[in-house]
């Protein structure tokens, strides 16, 4: 068996189990951008305090973000963590958007996909997890995201051994999959969801609905 026979099989096994994630929850694009730069290092839940206190103030829009007084942005998002870095990183995408695109969400994801993910990690505060979550999420651009869980889920059922790199990781998927954004997107958020909900540091692999499948099985050992 392939590795995308493998990758497309547990995909549709944790599909069957949980349905799809409707991620990410956004009602437009620069949301989806203040979303993946407000998430790091804290939970989901924190980050929809900080997003909804912007939508009240007027601040979801990358013009009021520029002219706004960066100790008031870093209030507003407080529950965010790490706001005053934020608050700098959010003034920094919004600055370049302006700038070199005049603005235009449009014209930014216009721009080739790896070209725009050097461009985009290259700006304070954005990682390559960050520059991928904005490319698949708000570009709509087939560019895999990665994280803990991930590594954590190849791992476990012997797809990559060892620990292995963002990049690493990230090339794996992007190697073995169709480049496809539904695809990517929805493979993301379902792991994610495995991970926080079955396969977890100590695991419940009584409840895994996917530890067996044909020629691959979960190499966790308790």
């Amino acid at each position: 068996m392939s590795n995308e026979e493998i990758l497309l099989n547990i995909f549709n096994r944790m599909l069957e189990a949980y349905g799809p994630r409707g991620w990410w929850p956004a009602q437009t694009r620069f949301e989806v951008i203040v979303g993946t730069i407000l998430t790091q290092n804290v939970s989901w839940k924190n980050v929809e305090i900080a997003v909804r206190r912007l939508k009240a103030s007027g601040l979801l829009n990358p013009k009021a973000i520029i002219a706004s007084d960066a100790d008031e942005l870093a209030k507003i998002i407080k529950s965010s963590r790490y706001y005053n870095q934020k608050a700098e990183c959010l003034k920094g995408f919004c600055r370049h958007l302006d700038k070199k695109y005049g603005g235009s969400l449009d014209r930014l994801f216009q721009k080739d996909t790896e070209l725009l993910r050097k461009e985009l990690i290259g700006l304070k505060g954005i990682g390559e997890e960050t520059a991928d979550c904005i490319l698949l999420y708000a570009g709509n651009k087939p560019s895999f995201v990665s994280d803990a869980y991930t590594s954590r889920f190849l791992r476990r059922f012997g797809l990559l051994d060892g620990n292995r790199s963002y990049r690493q990781i990230r090339s794996f998927f992007m190697a073995n999959l169709p480049k496809d954004v539904y695809l990517y997107n929805e493979y993301h958020a379902l792991i994610d969801h495995h991970c926080n909900r079955i396969c977890k540091a100590e695991p419940l692999c009584e409840k895994c609905s996917i530890k067996k499948i044909d020629e691959i099985c979960c190499l966790y050992k308790s």
